[in-house]
């Protein structure tokens, strides 16, 4: 028998204690008639309470199995539409449930072990019925059917033809709910076994109802979390371990028991220039409201952080928009800015826990950054605190989740956060799980976001820039000065390209610029090149027509380059674009 069902040993003489109704109906004995009914009610209480105890479709169309057998047969399957099986993958789609659906599923099997019952269980994953079988015309009448099995009915059920089936009494009742048909039960007896009387098909069907009523809870149930976690996962973002500059290690862990996400959010943001912008914020309140608005101000952060604002002032744009969204839109937030170049780091705070920077010498210190109001409260200025980092260095930034407890202050937690904040060297991966095992109590009762980032800084000779005055001679100079720095660092073959593409973009800058033009090429995993002037319009990819004399320079960047794109600056704005280096050439990006 198939290993997937679960056998009795009750003989088909013991396993029906009040399957014999009809007989008992006539008796004079009106005691007899009551206690065979309390066996009944008792027996429907408990089979329905086995039945109802789980939301998943499976444990309860086992609980429907395992309280037919061997109380009122010998044998009982419980057959589920294939769709009711959500897929493993939590990022696919749960199906839908069609009432003409036909694939089935065998979920339970129960027998007393008897070697005729192989012939009614599946041995396939999934079944489909024919017209001619029992379950299908159950299923398609949405009525029981019952009867004994004769040799044509034997060979429908058992393919076989060893007919072990021939004076079986069988029923199926279908399983529905609410016009959706989820399956069928069958049920069977031994030959010679009394047959099913109508208070055994009314005690079955009862059964069946609540078993369709729990499997259908227990899909939607299950199908709707999937999609509230999707939904939830979704808000969280999925940081590679490195960006341009910097390697990232992060955690996340919710208070609440009944939803993944709340309020906390963390990123970490590509910026022009191979800049990263490190994020970390906390929405007052917990649960799924928390979390929504957390969805919301982290799209906002990232919309943002693409203008390439200064620090305070994109706090400052982020308040304005909570008091467009409500009242009650409060959240705390840092906000910092490393610029791999010029080895400094620029934060800015918004009623947040400061960060803690761990130095190369392995000494720590927690960043007393201007610490302006809670973002949505409004009405007070944000500031910037700049300040310098070595290649190495480890920035820690963390919500107040981490560090703050019943019995903890938040001084004392980064007090904490610092003593285990000792080797550099050590991978950022278990610097965060040090952190997060140390800092975790039992009773956490708010949200924990954890980002940890080691800074790596571009050599000086990785990085070339020069102003240029916006002249009509100044596209051949630049030309020149990249062909020289290019050969400086073995990238002779991309020399034409990066030329071209340059050519364009600078032709631009100088048509409209009125004070020098910033060309700066960067090389680490790949090749960078920014120019930089002071008009604030940015350049519109566009389709030129055949007539045009203008417009094609973008097309050429967009087709020809790796990625570029266009950010404003509070001066103008940077154009910029990269390039994959050639196999096999040195990468520029400090160890």
């Amino acid at each position: 028998m198939d290993s997937r069902s679960r056998r009795h040993t009750a003989s088909p003489t013991t396993s029906r204690t009040f399957g014999v109704d009809d007989r008992t109906a006539s008796s004079p004995d009106a005691s007899r008639q009551c206690t065979l009914l309390r066996d009944r009610l008792g027996f429907l209480n408990d089979a329905t309470m086995a039945i109802g105890a789980s939301l998943d479709p499976e444990k309860t169309a086992w609980g429907l199995a395992d309280a037919l057998v061997p109380t009122l047969a010998d044998f009982a399957v419980v057959y589920l539409a294939d769709a009711l099986r959500l897929p493993h993958d939590l990022d696919a789609n749960p199906p839908e449930l069609f009432s003409s659906s036909r694939h089935l599923w065998q979920a339970a099997v129960t027998h007393d072990n008897h070697p005729r019952w192989e012939a009614l269980t599946v041995k396939d994953d999934t079944w489909s019925p024919e017209p001619t079988h029992p379950v299908y015309r159950a299923m398609a009448s949405g009525d029981p059917v019952t009867f004994s099995v004769d040799a044509d009915i034997a060979a429908v059920l058992d393919s076989s033809s060893r007919h072990d089936l021939v004076g079986c009494s069988l029923l199926v009742v279908p399983l529905s709910v609410r016009g959706r048909k989820l399956g069928s039960a069958v049920v069977a007896r031994h030959p010679g076994s009394p047959g099913f009387s109508e208070v055994d098909i009314l005690t079955v069907r009862q059964l069946a109802a609540q078993t369709s009523l729990g499997v259908d809870n227990g899909y939607l149930y299950r199908a709707r979390s999937r999609v509230g976690d999707w939904l939830q996962r979704s808000m969280l973002p999925q940081l590679p371990e490195r960006l341009s500059s910097v390697d990232i290690a992060y955690r996340y862990v919710s208070s609440s028991h009944t939803a993944q996400v709340g309020g906390d959010w963390f990123d970490a943001i590509p910026l022009p220039g191979n800049r990263v912008a490190l994020v970390v914020g906390d929405v007052m309140g917990h649960g799924v409201r928390s979390a929504a608005v957390m969805g919301q101000f982290r799209t906002a952060m990232q919309t943002l952080a693409a203008m390439d604002l200064p620090p305070d002032h994109v706090l400052r744009h982020l308040d304005d928009l909570a008091h467009q969204l409500g009242d009650s839109y409060l959240a705390t937030c840092l906000y910092a800015v490393y610029d791999p170049v010029i080895h400094r780091c620029t934060i800015a705070s918004a009623g947040h826990v400061p960060p803690v920077l761990l130095r190369q010498d392995g000494t720590t210190e927690i960043l007393r950054t201007p610490t302006g109001a809670p973002i949505g409260l409004g009405g007070v200025a944000f500031e910037s605190f700049e300040f310098t980092v070595a290649d190495g260095d480890v920035l820690v930034l963390c919500t107040d989740g981490l560090v703050e407890t019943r019995t903890r202050g938040v001084e004392s937690g980064l007090e904490v956060l610092r003593s285990h904040l000792t080797d550099p060297q050590r991978p950022v991966e278990e610097q965060c799980r040090t952190l997060l095992q140390a800092l975790s109590t039992p009773d956490q009762e708010d949200d924990v976001a954890l980002l940890v980032a080691r800074l790596r800084g571009i050599p000086s000779g990785d990085f070339a820039q020069w102003m240029l005055q916006p002249r009509p001679t100044t596209p051949g100079l630049a030309r020149r000065l990249l062909r020289t720095t290019l050969a400086e660092w073995g990238l002779e073959e991309m020399t034409d390209l990066v030329e071209l593409l340059a050519t364009e973009v600078i032709t631009n800058a100088v048509r409209y610029a009125s004070r020098p033009i910033d060309l700066r090429l960067l090389r680490t995993d790949i090749l960078l090149c920014e120019v930089t002037d002071d008009d604030q319009h940015r350049p519109v990819l566009r389709q030129a027509s055949a007539t045009d004399e203008n417009g094609r320079g973008l097309q050429l960047v967009s087709h020809l380059s790796r990625r570029w794109g266009a950010s404003a600056k509070t001066t103008g704005k940077v154009v910029w674009f990269e390039l994959d280096l050639p196999e096999g050439a040195r990468r520029g990006t400090a160890d």
